[in-house]
């Protein structure tokens, strides 16, 4: 029987030990549900990173992996001027000629992951907000990393229509942690003038602060930050703060659709390349 081609999950930019042991998480959730396939995991990016991606790779070749299908845990492309996964891919094909590499692009607003958002929101309110008449007072900020690209905050803006589209929230508002504008303070000065504008204002008063991030760690540990501060100075408006996606089953489900729409692409798997590049444009 023909091995199939190894999963590799390639997060990006944490240096924190709950990114990583989120990121082992779901490598041992897809290990037991698909124990025919070599499955690792690691973070491309911060040379300090906790799971290095390349000692995920070299596992694998260890394991005997001639083909590796890459699946980025990204929301959006890297952006322009930081390290790429086609890049450490090129590298880990230097390393490892007799290995062939492909990727996919990254899962970016999949249907699956705005179900999770929207769970989000609700877990936030604890359940408050499925009623029409609650949705319709709850305005959702939206709350990407933030990049000099204006691409990759473009992404942010998309997931947040999307996000908006048909679930009866009064609004869905962007903002970023870092690099791009509104920061989160403006977005939320935002988010409370759109609330008093609309009609039937009176009731429309409460804001969810949502991360638009996989895992925790040191941008979401200074949005929660953000966020506490700007409610202590609006005691008027009910402020809440919703977790990171995380790597739950909606999470397994869209990497391995990501991988299989990969292997089946009919890649070449040749030896020293990467077969197709996540983020491209």
């Amino acid at each position: 029987m023909t091995t199939p081609p190894a999963l590799l999950i390639a997060g990006h930019g944490t240096r924190d030990e709950d990114g990583a042991e989120a990121l082992s998480s779901l490598v041992r959730l897809l290990g037991a549900r698909h124990p025919d396939v070599p499955v690792a995991g690691g973070f491309f990016g911060p040379a300090d990173a906790p799971m290095p991606l390349d000692d995920a790779v070299d596992e694998l070749a260890e394991r005997g992996a001639t083909r590796v299908a890459a699946v980025p845990l990204l929301l959006t492309p890297t952006g322009s001027g930081g390290p790429t996964l086609p890049e450490a891919l090129e590298r880990a094909a230097a390393r490892h000629p007799g290995v062939g590499f492909a990727s996919s692009a990254e899962p970016g607003p999949h249907p699956r992951l705005l179900e999770v958002l929207e769970q989000r929101v609700d877990d936030a309110l604890g359940g408050g907000a499925r009623r029409p008449q609650d949705r319709a007072r709850t305005t959702v900020l939206l709350v990407g990393r933030g990049s000099n690209d204006p691409y990759v905050n473009a992404e942010v803006a998309r997931a947040a229509r999307l996000l908006w589209e048909g679930r009866g929230f009064a609004g869905v508002e962007t903002a970023f942690v870092q690099q791009a504008a509104p920061d989160v303070p403006a977005g939320l000065d935002r988010c409370r003038a759109l609330a008093a504008a609309a009609p039937g204002a009176d009731g429309a008063n409460r804001i969810v602060v949502l991360p638009y991030f996989f895992f925790p760690g040191g941008l979401f540990e200074r949005l929660c930050m953000q966020t506490e501060g700007w409610a202590a100075a609006y005691p008027d408006i009910e402020v809440y703060g919703a977790q990171a996606i995380g790597t739950g089953d909606e999470v397994a489900e869209v990497v391995v659709e990501r991988y299989r729409e990969t292997v089946a692409g009919g890649a070449a798997w040749p030896g020293a390349a990467v077969a197709a590049r996540a983020g491209d444009r």
